[in-house]
């Protein structure tokens, strides 16, 4: 399994509003996509100083199911439709999940 991480740092002017829309369609867009085994998308809750404004994690099975989630229609229209006027910053990484890696 592989876990996708991606945090996103806003640019000024984005509204909480815009965040709950995003969050919105995020969780929407999940839903209906097969290929995700596990997903979570939140604001950061800046429990400690610095860091980003917001998270996605995202779990599949294989490297070709992240292909699958990534090009899918429905996220490729979430980041046109928010996420591409939102954001300044991007980061991103995959880790590999086994037995035991989630405690």
């Amino acid at each position: 399994m592989i876990l996708h991480l991606v945090s996103f740092r806003f640019r000024e002017g984005v509204t909480d509003a815009d965040v709950e829309r995003l969050t919105a369609a995020l969780h929407d867009m999940a839903a209906g996509i097969p290929a995700l085994l596990s997903y979570v998308a939140g604001p950061n809750l800046h429990l400690r100083p610095g860091g980003m404004d917001y998270a996605v994690a995202a779990i599949v099975a294989r490297p070709e199911d992240l292909d699958t989630y990534l090009d899918h229609p429905a996220h490729l229209a979430v980041y046109s439709a928010h996420l591409s006027d939102m954001i300044t910053e991007r980061a991103a990484a995959q880790l590999p999940l086994t037995d035991g890696t989630l405690r």
